[in-house]
């Protein structure tokens, strides 16, 4: 390693444990010793401290028993004529800077000047990343959809060079954390300043002006290995492999460096993640800690990224389509405002659809786009609003009439991932948008056709031999193919009810989640959709059909052992060869014994309350506390990392209103509590469920947090509005 570098490292180290045993005895003297504090929404106190030493700090006190960890890291520095290895004193460093910037942000979030708000602007910084957006980010992060992630520090020379990093970050998919400053400028004041939309929407998450607040960037990091790897507090050796291994990171460091950036680099460099900066640094080539380079340099910001991509080791395969904006998943979150909206369709304020419909090979030409309507053209560019009837005509040898349903829902991802096109909706509800902005980059409306051409043929190259694209603009065309496309969806509707688990001899497996939670095995079936909530079983088949090498795979069911309990030898035999021998069986429908593993991506989480006799269901996003005495952040770490977890599980939400839904337990007569928008949001299919059940009154009967966030309470609750679950066998 370079002396100058661990110098640097060492005196940044030494600057940041000084700084934060000021702040804690401030905070001591002012606030007590026993002053409570958490960052928000997690239920790994100060992750980086919790997850390296296994010591949960839960008050000041705490932060300074975890400041003497910091303080026992320090070196001096190198002598000047003494040769001596520094490498592993400047990585002690660079953990003891992590150490201490984690409690300054923790300090700093205790007297409110966190999140930081930029007092020229009102600009509030994001701060600490929750456990919730960790969770919502977790099926991109294994799927690959989000290969990786970016902590920019510094400025770029320019504005617009600033723009064009972060444009060809999102365009290869690669989530972008902003902090820091150089000769007081930074990233996220330049894209302010080109008008650049930041956020999680975007992918664009500035996270606070100084260096130290990279360190939000790495929590978020090390979570990883406690939330979906299952790895303890306190073995290090297992997390920083980990991350590693599985967390795809790396730091763009742009501009001059100082101590506190090397010191925080070094950090990073522990965990395995290098730097590639544009100026005339030494380089640090590799030594094992990271995959490749430690320290590189590209002083072409042209180039920078594709450097930082190979010292890192990403895979990196993006296809566009042939449109004149920039195309991605980091577009997808983008927002369109009326001000911002050159032309508009559907949203009930025209008539529109979207249809997938098989076709036979030689009905129909591929590639092709068919644009349908009186002066289309000219009507379009006045802008407005306009009819949209969108018709997607596939054909393939290995093509299937279930199918249409899988393709179609992508559509709503094919036209949001262009930058500057806006989709909500499905089917006759659709709503689209085109910014003022695309328009002038030049998007027409033979653009969405070509869009939905290549992108169906690139999701699902390997059942679609063919497609075509039929665009409507007349409203009388769009009324009139509407019918038919309503009476396709309402056959589609009813072939599909049909499915349940009793009618197929194949489930499907999803091992996406593999990849950060390593015995982790979803099990799929035509009645419970993957925990995540993104893949049902149509999606399995289909996706084996694409890639039948690839992360779903066909589960013979074999023969039944239990059928309460939903045992079937053949799942038994798969899981024990998909998990390493790690989960020998599992039961389908009940909790209580071997449940399916979770990984941690769960929208919900199922939990048994003994004394209520039933279990309660709280949602990913839901904050407050639970009548078992968790709230959802803790609960969730009791229950992912690729464990089987008696009486406790975790669901994707349409499950909770399958017919399978704890069937061997009782099924949803057993709940007794759910958040209250959770009540809301599954409201319409669960009375229908209930009044199936013989308890049409049950949702009201259901607590949630306006009634009771404690037991005892809940159990009065429950014995005053006669709860079915009282009177039903114990499940204990």
């Amino acid at each position: 390693m370079s002396k100058l570098i661990a110098s640097a490292a060492i005196r940044g180290a030494h600057k940041l444990v000084a700084q934060a045993e000021e702040m804690v005895e401030k905070a001591i003297a002012e606030k007590g010793k026993d002053f409570a504090f958490e960052f928000p929404d997690t239920a790994y106190y100060l992750p980086m401290i919790y997850a390296m030493t296994g010591f949960p700090v839960k008050t000041v006190g705490d932060m300074k028993v975890a400041l003497g960890f910091a303080k026992e890291l320090l070196h001096d520095e190198p002598e000047e004529n003494i040769w001596k290895p520094y490498l592993g004193e400047a990585l002690d460093s660079g953990m003891a800077t992590l150490f201490a910037e984690e409690i300054i942000l923790a300090i700093k979030y205790i007297y409110g000047l966190e999140p930081y708000k930029d007092p020229e602007t009102g600009y509030v910084y994001n701060g600490f990343i929750t456990d919730t957006i960790q969770r919502n980010l977790g099926i991109q992060l294994v799927d690959g959809t989000m290969p990786g992630f970016a902590a920019i520090i510094g400025a770029a020379p320019t504005d617009d060079i600033a723009v064009n990093i972060c444009r060809e970050l999102q365009e290869k998919n690669i989530l972008i954390f902003l902090s820091g400053q150089s000769n007081g400028d930074s990233v996220t004041k330049q894209l302010q300043r080109k008008g650049i939309e930041l956020g999680w929407d975007t992918r664009i998450v500035p996270l606070g002006p100084d260096t130290e607040h990279t360190l939000y960037a790495l929590d978020w990091a090390i979570r990883a290995s406690l939330i979906f790897g299952g790895k303890k507090p306190g073995d290090f050796k297992s997390h920083l492999k980990y991350q590693k291994d599985r967390v795809f990171a790396f730091a763009l460091a742009l501009g001059p460096l100082d101590d506190i950036k090397w010191s925080t680099g070094a950090g990073a460099i522990n965990m395995g993640f290098p730097a590639v900066c544009d100026t005339d640094v030494p380089v640090i080539h590799p030594t094992g800690v990271c995959t490749y380079e430690e320290v590189d340099k590209e002083l072409d910001h042209s180039k920078i990224v594709q450097k930082a991509i190979e010292v890192r080791g990403l895979k990196i395969i993006v296809e566009k389509p042939p449109i004149p904006v920039a195309y991605g998943p980091a577009f997808e979150g983008e927002r369109i405002r009326k001000e911002d909206m050159f032309i508009e369709f559907g949203g009930q304020r025209t008539p529109a659809f979207e249809w997938v419909r098989m076709r036979e090979l030689e009905e129909i030409e591929d590639n092709k786009v068919i644009i349908v309507g009186d002066n289309w053209q000219e009507r379009y560019e006045k802008g407005g609003q306009m009819p949209l009837g969108i018709l997607i005509e596939v054909a393939g040898r290995r093509m299937q009439k279930d199918f249409e349903s899988v393709i179609e829902r992508k559509i709503h991802h094919n036209i949001n991932e262009a930058q500057g096109l806006w989709h909500m909706g499905q089917r006759d509800i659709n709503w689209i948008r085109i910014s003022n902005a695309a328009q002038k980059d030049g998007i027409t409306l033979e653009h969405i056709g070509v869009i939905l051409n290549t992108m169906t043929h690139n999701r699902f190259k390997s059942i679609v031999d063919k497609v075509q694209v039929t665009i409507y603009t007349d409203e009388q065309d769009v009324i009139r193919i509407r019918e038919e496309a309503r009476a396709a969806y309402k056959e589609r509707d009813q072939r599909l009810g049909s499915l349940t688990d009793d009618a197929v001899d194949i489930f499907y497996s999803c091992l996406l989640c593999q990849s950060f939670a390593p015995a982790h095995v979803c099990i799929i079936t035509p009645e419970r959709l993957g925990l995540c909530g993104a893949y049902n079983w149509l999606d399995g088949k289909a996706a084996y059909e694409i890639d039948p090498t690839g992360g779903n795979q066909p589960v013979p069911k074999g023969e039944i052992v239990d059928a309460r309990y939903g045992r079937y030898t053949g799942v038994d035999e798969y899981l024990k060869k998909a998990s390493g021998g790690a989960v020998e069986t599992l039961n389908l429908y009940t909790i209580m014994e071997n449940p399916m593993t979770s990984c941690g991506c769960f929208e919900c989480i199922v939990a048994i309350i003994p004394e209520a006799n039933g279990v309660m269901i709280v949602n990913r996003g839901a904050t407050m506390m639970t009548p078992i005495g968790m709230k959802f952040s803790t609960l969730a770490g009791t229950v992912g990392g690729g464990a089987q977890t008696p009486g406790f599980m975790g669901i994707g939400v349409n499950f909770i209103t399958s017919k399978k839904f704890l069937s061997g337990d009782g099924g949803i007569k057993r709940i007794v509590w759910m958040p209250k928008g959770l009540k809301e949001r599954i409201a319409e299919e669960f009375k229908k469920r209930a009044e199936e059940a013989g308890v049409p009154d049950l949702l009201d009967k259901i607590a949630d947090e306006t009634i009771c966030e404690d037991s005892e309470k809940l159990l009065e609750y429950l014995t005053s509005v006669g709860h079915p679950a009282l009177e039903m066998e114990p499940m204990i």
